[in-house]
């Protein structure tokens, strides 16, 4: 027997179990992929990002709270009550330190007493958003998922949001009202960046309505898109931002020696426009109430201007112009280390004239997929899952061509 899903694939009953176990491995690989199992944190200082745990054991709710990594989860406190809080940022292990008592680390015991710098709330003690209660909460008879704000960290039942949640994988993550008011400027970008406010959920295979002119998003998605750390970023949305030099319509291709040198204008460093005064400008609003929904893209879309830096900084948001510092982010790294695992593990079991086939073959399908991409960045296009599936398929159709030309040759 057959049942249908999403997408309309047929899966057989027998499947379903399978693809539900595979389905919580990936989620739990996604958490614990990017930390390691063996050796405590604490040494990598304050980690950009890492799985935590709390320890009802050890440290009480009547107890200040404290975090533990992932191999002190393992090694130190086995058996122990703890409370999982998936991954917080710019976090040091506290395992065994002043706030342990007599406890010490079994893997580095020479901790300082605190780490002043680590921020808790109240899902160290096992309580979660605003209704400050367990989860799961066994008081409560109606299951509901949680989605945590990327600024306070905290996790939220989808009834308390203050919105309907959009139910759009483009959707990646989510901001809490109450860190929307403590960071008022985001509310402008909400206007034209995030999901507007729904009256009901909406569903993953329509887009998501903006309310903003196409025009004007089109300008916003091309905007200073660029790529950190030297890496070539794949991403489902591409833009494409070519600076010219023209005079009179033309573009110049002569400069006089003045212009060689360095004049002392364009030595002076460019007023930077801000984006924030632009949009503000447009006088679009919407509603500063309930949770906000925003796009895989929206953090390259703030403003990078010297005010709004500062302000980010005062507001203690400076984190949300680093596109790394995303939960996606953490757990593509951690998918990306281990494939790269797998592959040199492979390719070590292979002679040399395999290698450098193997080799070969990966950089004419990257220099392929770079020219395929950067045609829907001349136009202006969203790249969907559908087009790089295409893509792959005549690749490989290519490839048996190549061989099946090779064979006839040959024969």
């Amino acid at each position: 027997m057959a049942v249908h899903v999403e997408d309309e694939q047929i899966v057989s009953l027998v499947d379903v179990p399978q693809k539900e176990e595979e389905d919580i491995e990936n989620e739990a690989f996604a958490v614990l992929g990017g930390s390691d199992p063996e050796k405590c944190s604490y040494p990598r200082g304050y980690v950009k990002r890492q799985a935590l745990y709390a320890c009802n054991t050890c440290t009480t709710s009547d107890a200040e709270p404290a975090g533990i990594c992932l191999a002190c989860s393992y090694k130190c406190h086995e058996g122990h009550d703890l409370f999982e809080l998936y991954t917080k940022r710019d976090f040091r292990c506290d395992c065994g330190n002043g706030k342990f008592g007599d406890f010490k680390c079994k893997i580095y015991p020479g901790k300082d007493e605190s780490n002043p710098k680590n921020k808790y709330n109240h899902n160290f003690q096992g309580l979660y958003c605003t209704c400050d209660r367990p989860y799961p909460d066994s008081e409560d008879q109606i299951l509901d998922e949680m989605i945590q704000c990327i600024i306070c960290e905290d996790w939220f039942h989808c009834k308390h949001l203050g919105c309907e949640v959009a139910e759009c994988e483009e959707l990646q993550e989510m901001v809490c009202e109450s860190c929307m008011n403590k960071a008022p400027l985001l509310w402008t970008y909400a206007s034209h960046l995030a999901a507007p406010p729904v009256t009901k959920v909406s569903p993953c295979e329509t887009e998501v309505e903006v309310n903003v002119e196409e025009d004007d998003m089109k300008k916003e998605e091309n905007i200073d898109d660029h790529c950190k750390d030297g890496g070539e970023k794949l991403s489902t949305r591409l833009s494409s931002v070519e600076e010219k030099s023209a005079t009179n319509g033309k573009v110049s291709t002569k400069r006089s020696h003045q212009a060689m040198q360095g004049s002392p204008l364009e030595n002076k460093p460019k007023k930077v426009e801000c984006k924030l005064q632009k949009m503000e400008g447009k006088g679009l609003v919407r509603p500063r109430k309930g949770a906000v929904f925003w796009p895989y893209f929206w953090r390259s879309k703030l403003c990078t201007c010297i005010n709004c830096k500062k302000a980010y900084v005062e507001m203690g948001v400076p984190f949300l112009l680093d596109e790394s510092d995303t939960v996606l982010a953490y757990e593509n790294r951690a998918k990306a280390e281990l494939e790269t695992d797998a592959l040199m593990s492979a390719l070590n079991r292979l002679d040399h004239v395999q290698r450098l086939e193997i080799i070969y073959e990966y950089n004419d399908m990257k220099t392929e997929l770079k020219d395929y991409l950067h045609r829907f960045a001349e136009e202006g296009k969203v790249v969907t899952p559908t087009d790089i599936q295409n893509f792959f398929e005549e690749l490989q159709s290519r490839k048996r061509q190549r061989t099946n030309e090779g064979q006839s040759f040959c024969s």
